[in-house]
C-alpha cells in the first residue's frame, strides 16, 4: 500500500480558496426579530445552523407560485396545542395538501368542537387515570367524555351522509371539516382545509379513534336493524363502502398537476412515507402500463424529527436516502433540503415566525 504523503504548511488551504462557507458568532443584541435571529443561525453549527437553513428552504417552498407543497403531520401534535400552526399554514396558502394520522385529526375535531385537553397531574397514577376517564398522550390528557361527545357528533355526520356509495378519507374529512365550519366560529385544521379547498388524506385510517367511531355507528346500525344480533354477528355486517385506493388516486392526480412539489413534515410514519411513495408509483405505472407518465419528484422538502437515521425506523429516513428511492431531486440537481432533528414542540413555532416575518418584509 502507498504511504500517505506528509503535509506540507504550503498546501493548506485558508477556506476561502476552495470556497468554504464562513462561519459567525451568533450576536443576538443585532437580531430584532425571529428571521434575524434564524439568519444568523444559518452561519452557526449544529441543530442550530439545521433550523437557519430550514427557514431559507421553507421560504423559497412556500414563495414559488409553481409549487404544491404537501404537508405530513404525524404525533399528538393536535393535543399538544400545535393545531393553530396548520391552520395559519393553510390560511397562508403554505400548504396545499395534508396528510396526517387519524389520531392527530381526531383530537384536533375535539378541540375545534370546543372541547379541552387538559395538563397531566402527577397526583394520578394511570391506573387513577383511567378510573376517572382521562386518556394520557405523555404529559396531556384527552378526556373520555370528550371522545363520547365527539363519536355522537360524528354519528350524526354518518347518517347525514350517502353511504350508499364509496367514501374515502379525503370525503370523510371534507364532512367532519364542513359540519365543524358550519357549527364553530373557532379555526381547526378540518375547518380551515375545508374553507380553504385543502384536502386531507389519512393513510391508515383504521388505526385511529376516528375509525372506531365510524365502527361503532356500522355495528350499531346493523343491531337496530335487527335487535336480536350479538355483537359478533353485527360485526359481521359492517356495510360501509370505504376505499382507500380513491385516497391514493386523488392525490396522485393533484401530483400530477403540479410543476414542482415540495414537502413539509412534522414527524414521520406512514403520512410521510405515503406521500412520497408517489413517485415511485408514478414511475411503476409507466412501466407497466406502457403509457407515458410525467416523473414528478419533490424539488423542496423541509423536516422536523427527533428521530436519528441511525435507529433504522421509517421515520429516521433522510432525504438523501429517498433521493435512491425516486423520491427527491438529488441536490446537484436542484433539490434543497434541510432536515431538523428536534422535538417539533420546539422548533416549530420557530421556524413558523420566522419565516412569515422574512416574507412579510418581502411584501412591505
Amino acid at each position: 500500500m502507498a504511504k500517505d504523503k506528509r503535509r506540507a504548511s504550503a498546501d493548506f488551504g485558508d477556506g476561502v480558496e476552495d470556497r468554504l462557507q464562513p462561519l459567525e458568532s451568533l450576536d443576538v443584541k443585532n437580531a430584532e426579530d425571529f428571521d434575524q435571529l434564524f439568519k444568523q443561525m444559518k452561519k452557526t453549527a449544529f441543530t442550530g445552523r439545521n433550523l437557519g437553513e430550514s427557514a431559507e428552504v421553507l421560504a423559497e417552498m412556500v414563495s414559488d407560485p409553481d409549487c404544491r407543497v404537501v404537508g405530513t403531520f404525524s404525533g399528538a401534535m393536535t393535543v399538544a396545542k400545535m393545531g393553530l400552526l396548520i391552520c395559519d399554514m393553510i390560511d397562508w396558502g403554505w400548504l396545499d395538501i395534508i396528510i396526517t394520522t387519524g389520531a392527530l385529526m381526531a383530537h384536533g375535531f375535539v378541540e375545534a368542537a370546543g372541547m379541552t385537553h387538559f395538563k397531566h397531574d402527577n397526583r394520578f397514577d394511570d391506573a387513577a387515570l383511567y378510573r376517572r376517564g382521562y386518556n394520557r398522550i405523555y404529559d396531556t390528557l384527552e378526556l373520555e367524555k370528550n371522545l363520547d361527545r365527539a363519536e355522537k357528533i360524528i354519528s350524526g355526520i354518518l347518517d347525514k351522509m350517502d353511504t350508499t356509495v364509496p367514501i374515502s378519507s379525503e370525503i370523510f374529512c371534507r364532512e367532519l371539516g364542513k359540519w365543524l365550519a358550519e357549527n364553530t366560529d373557532k379555526p381547526g385544521i378540518l375547518q380551515n382545509a375545508y374553507l380553504k379547498g385543502v384536502p386531507i388524506y389519512i393513510p391508515a385510517f383504521t388505526d385511529s379513534e376516528l375509525a372506531l367511531d365510524v365502527g361503532t355507528w356500522m355495528v350499531k346500525r346493523a343491531m337496530t336493524g335487527d335487535p336480536d344480533l350479538d355483537i359478533n354477528q353485527a360485526l359481521d355486517q359492517v356495510d360501509l363502502i370505504f376505499n382507500p385506493f380513491m385516497d391514493l388516486s386523488s392525490y396522485t392526480q393533484r401530483v400530477l398537476k403540479a410543476k414542482r412539489l415540495g414537502i413539509f413534515t412534522i414527524g414521520g410514519g406512514v403520512p410521510r412515507n405515503w406521500a412520497q411513495q408517489v413517485s415511485p408509483f408514478l414511475e411503476i405505472l409507466e412501466e407497466r402500463c406502457h403509457r407515458s407518465v410525467p416523473i414528478k419528484k419533490f424539488l423542496y422538502g423541509v423536516r422536523i424529527c427527533p428521530e436519528p437515521a441511525y435507529w433504522g425506523g421509517l421515520s429516521g429516513c433522510t432525504y438523501s436516502e429517498g433521493v435512491s428511492w425516486g423520491k427527491f431531486v438529488a441536490p446537484e440537481d436542484g433539490g434543497r433540503f434541510a432536515e431538523v432533528l428536534c422535538d417539533a414542540t420546539v422548533a416549530w413555532p420557530f421556524l413558523i415566525k420566522a419565516v412569515k416575518q422574512r416574507l412579510d418584509k418581502k411584501k412591505a
